[in-house]
């Protein structure tokens, strides 16, 4: 799977979990709701590491717990 769907699914996850909705996520990140939409939408193909950092200071975790999911296994990352 290529990285961008990865780190979709992980967002679309982590939302799940802790009950978050876009707009929330939003307020608690002040990464753009627009935003937001592209990655979980995997139309964006780069994703800037301040805005997953922004993301991740939403959810009150850090950006290593972001990563350690079985979704970013080296071997179910393709280039």
């Amino acid at each position: 799977m290529k990285l961008n769907y990865a780190i979709a699914l992980r967002l679309k996850n982590l939302m799940e979990d802790k009950s978050i909705k876009q707009y929330q996520l939003f307020k608690a990140s002040g990464v753009p709701q627009s935003t937001i939409s592209t990655i979980l939408s995997k139309e964006n193909k780069t994703i800037k590491l301040d805005t997953l950092y922004s993301l991740c200071q939403g959810f009150q975790i850090e950006i290593q717990e972001f990563f350690r999911d079985e979704l970013f296994n080296s071997f179910n990352i393709e280039d």
